[in-house]
């Protein structure tokens, strides 16, 4: 949850604060008409209205993927935050349900995790039903306002009923602060080994472990981070699992996910992370350098869902497809905010070094309306793609491989797109700087914010001479992964008119189309007609 400033919460009046409490949540009339505003995600979640940001409570339950995220209905710039909820059985089409869990007289409802808490070691279960437990972080709007320094506290609640409804545990919170103003975004999770639960929790600078039996009472186990990895910013929403290296089956690495606002590696908000060993006491780093899950700009509170079946075996991330410096003046309509698409996380090692590597889940086929071939060709100058398809446009998705030439070292080769009022979006590599990027400075609508405009890299610098590029375009953003998921990049977009050309382009030199193909992806409210 981002650390707002002192004089906006001011601003956010103890009126507000109770009235927001008898919000009723997203409206039911879930229609494809409701979500065809102008910028609206077609194939990434977005809330009906209101204000939405950090991913919440990720977990599987009874067939059902449930996200929970940062919401205020009442505006769309952050206000009194509660739990907005939605459930999924394919990862791609989504049912708005009632806001979860609302601000108390504790305070706002800041992030947190979810767990099945299938052993009943809480105590919260009842006739061989598991309860579905919520791990969020209360923030005392009152406390910070009078200048006091505990102002943030973990607290539980459950349900019984698949999480339709929740019951906020009477002995709240379960964890005091300790008197730092930055104790949050709680993750939790089972540790079989140690047989107990471990909460990875984010301490200002650092994130601290502590372990329960019963997800009610906490003891400090050990902290990590202090003077490592990248301090740009206060450290937020951490997660914490296992992961084999793919490759390796029997050797499984510890991954330690940390979101940090600002210092991001293209400015303000951006996720880390760190590779090592965890044995249900303390976090042995084994990162040397500074590693980001996604160098693009609008990838941020990234978390992983709990409670994926064994026989599934993946570990699914989703992220909050903004940046705290300009999300709040985007220029949407009654909404703010989209995820990005699920992704499927894997270890790989490569040149003694362990990386994430990331790509859209498998799942995003079932969006796949109608697939065109590409075939290979030497693209000189430009390749003009927009006439193999019907209008809009977007959203789409393509597969590309190139072949870098060997004689034109400054290659800079990619994909353009473009409208009639002269905008366009360019995505491409750079041989000569051994960089992707990602230009959006003229790309439309961008006067809401000095941080927005700009051409967004991420180095790689490739040792053969093949490019592959995986790109999933919507109305408003692109998800770029590159060289099989070892970069990722994601960014929105605004053009005043909606991108109606699409093209392939190369600079400075030609390069080789191998192979490629685009999709057509339906919307994922289409179904709501």
């Amino acid at each position: 949850m981002k650390t707002i400033s002192f004089l906006l919460l001011i601003f956010i009046s103890t009126t507000l604060f109770f009235s927001s409490c008898k919000s009723t949540g997203p409206k039911t009339t879930d229609t494809a008409v409701q979500y065809a505003e102008q910028y609206r995600s077609q194939v990434h979640f977005s809330p009906p209205s209101g204000w939405m940001n950090d991913p919440n409570g990720m977990v599987f339950f009874e067939g059902e993927y449930h996200l929970f995220y940062q919401y205020y209905p009442d505006s769309t710039v952050w206000g009194p935050m509660h739990w907005g909820h939605s459930i999924s059985t394919d990862l791609m089409h989504w049912k708005n349900l009632p806001i979860a869990l609302y601000p108390d007289s504790l305070g706002f409802i800041f992030s947190g995790s979810a767990v099945v808490d299938i052993n009943n070691t809480s105590g919260f279960g009842k006739e061989g039903k598991p309860a579905m437990v919520a791990i969020f972080t209360l923030h005392d709007m009152k406390g910070q306002k009078a200048g006091k320094k505990d102002i943030e506290s973990e607290g539980i609640a459950y349900s019984l009923d698949k999480g339709r409804t929740w019951t906020k545990y009477e002995k709240n919170p379960v964890l005091k602060s300790p008197g730092t103003p930055d104790f949050r975004d709680p993750k939790v999770s089972w540790n079989a080994e140690a047989k107990k639960w471990i909460m990875t929790l984010a301490v200002g600078d650092h994130v601290c472990f502590f372990s329960s039996l019963n997800l009610k009472e906490w003891s400090l186990e050990s902290e990590f981070g202090k003077g490592i990895g990248a301090h740009g910013g206060v450290w937020e929403c951490p997660d914490l699992f296992q992961l084999p290296v793919t490759g390796k089956p029997d050797q499984k690495k510890w991954v330690l996910i940390v979101n940090i606002n600002p210092g991001g590696p293209n400015g303000g908000s951006a996720t880390q992370y760190f590779v090592g060993e965890f044995d249900g006491h303390k976090f042995t780093n084994e990162s040397t350098d500074i590693q980001w899950a996604d160098q693009g700009k609008d990838n941020y509170a990234t978390v992983t869902f709990s409670n994926i079946p064994e026989s599934d075996g993946r570990r699914i991330s989703i992220g909050w497809m903004s940046n705290w410096q300009y999300a709040q003046v985007v220029p949407t309509g009654v909404w703010r905010s989209a995820m990005t698409l699920p992704r499927e996380l894997k270890l790989i090692s490569e040149n003694n070094k362990y990386m994430l590597v990331s790509e859209p889940v498998k799942e995003l086929q079932v969006l796949r309306e109608r697939k065109t071939e590409l075939k290979s060709v030497v693209i000189k100058d430009k390749l003009e793609l927009d006439h193999q398809f019907s209008q809009p446009l977007l959203p789409i998705e393509l597969d590309l491989k190139f072949t870098l030439p060997a004689t034109e070292a400054s290659s800079d080769f990619g994909l353009e797109l473009y409208n009639s009022k002269g905008e366009n979006l360019l995505i491409g590599y750079y041989k000569t700087k051994g960089e992707f990027y990602i230009n959006r400075t003229n790309a439309g609508n961008s006067d809401f914010s000095k941080d927005f405009n700009g051409i967004h890299i991420s180095p790689l610098a490739i040792n053969g001479t093949s490019v592959d590029m995986h790109l999933i375009i919507d109305a408003a953003s692109v998800e770029l992964f590159a060289m099989n998921g070892k970069i990722a990049m994601t960014e929105v977009f605004f053009p005043t008119e909606g991108f109606s050309g699409i093209r392939l382009y190369s600079k400075n030199g030609n390069v080789q189309l191998d192979s490629g193909s685009i999709y057509k992806l339906n919307s994922i409210w289409k179904e709501s007609k």
